[in-house]
């Protein structure tokens, strides 16, 4: 199987297809890959608990094999706290993003 890295920078007030790759990274979990979501921009925006429409809870639910990483400057950024976040969003920054970039055999995908 393969080892995808999923990057969302677009919220889903702003933007309908963010649901679409959110269904994505579900599905190829799925199928057997690892898959690793991250937040950066606008997406972070996402991780709040409470939030109707809101995709990332189906991604986080279900025993979803999918881990969901928010980059913590762009949370500072925009004020969102972490105890206002959602149950499995792991705070992460852009190091830690561009170690994940250069793992051998990943495939990234940024929206």
């Amino acid at each position: 199987m393969s080892n995808y890295l999923m990057i969302a920078s677009r919220d889903c007030f702003e933007y309908g297809d963010v649901g679409y790759f959110c269904n994505q990274a579900q599905d190829l979990a799925a199928n057997g890959n690892d898959v690793t979501l991250f937040l950066v921009q606008n997406a972070v925006l996402m991780a709040r608990k409470g939030i109707d429409c809101n995709p990332l809870p189906g991604v986080l639910e279900g025993g979803s094999k999918v881990e969901v990483l928010a980059d913590g400057f762009c949370l500072k950024e925009r004020g969102v706290k972490s105890g206002s976040m959602l149950s499995g969003v792991k705070v992460s920054d852009v190091d830690h993003l561009v170690d994940l970039l250069t793992q051998d055999g990943v495939k990234a995908v940024w929206h």
